[in-house]
């Protein structure tokens, strides 16, 4: 499996076990794409990128990724509310790739807006991930 679809799955698995975050979004609501004919609340994963990232003879990758959260409702506070679940179970929570060490986790900004088609308001947190390959 690549780096970038460990990472992935591992932030989802941990997303969809954490009980505060399926309070706020129920369960199965985190999609790579919003989903059509789907009424929020509920997480997609906007952007995952990866950029090569070796130092001291270990082989890397820098993960970049973008998270909207979406709210039902025109509430800011709503969608940070599901935001904060995100970003802690991204940095501070137990995330298990299969194949890759996480040696970096860090929240680099949230930023929230009301959706003019909709009224629903969404937070997108963007998140950086460092990956090291596991030894064999």
């Amino acid at each position: 499996m690549r780096a970038l679809e460990d990472v992935q799955n591992a932030l989802v698995s941990a997303w969809a076990d954490d009980a505060p975050l399926a309070v706020l979004i129920g369960a199965g609501a985190i999609f790579d794409a919003p989903p059509k004919g789907k009424r929020p609340p509920y997480v997609t994963i906007l952007r995952h990128d990866a950029v090569p990232r070796d130092g001291d003879d270990t082989p890397g990758l820098e993960h970049r990724l973008t998270v909207h959260c979406w709210s039902p409702q025109p509430s800011r506070a709503a969608a940070l509310q599901i935001a904060d679940r995100i970003e802690r179970v991204a940095v501070r929570g137990m995330l298990a790739p299969q194949n890759n060490v996480l040696t970096h986790r860090r929240h680099v900004r949230t930023a929230t807006a009301i959706d003019l088609a909709t009224g629903r308001a969404r937070a997108a947190v963007e998140l950086r991930l460092f990956s090291e390959p596991k030894d064999d």
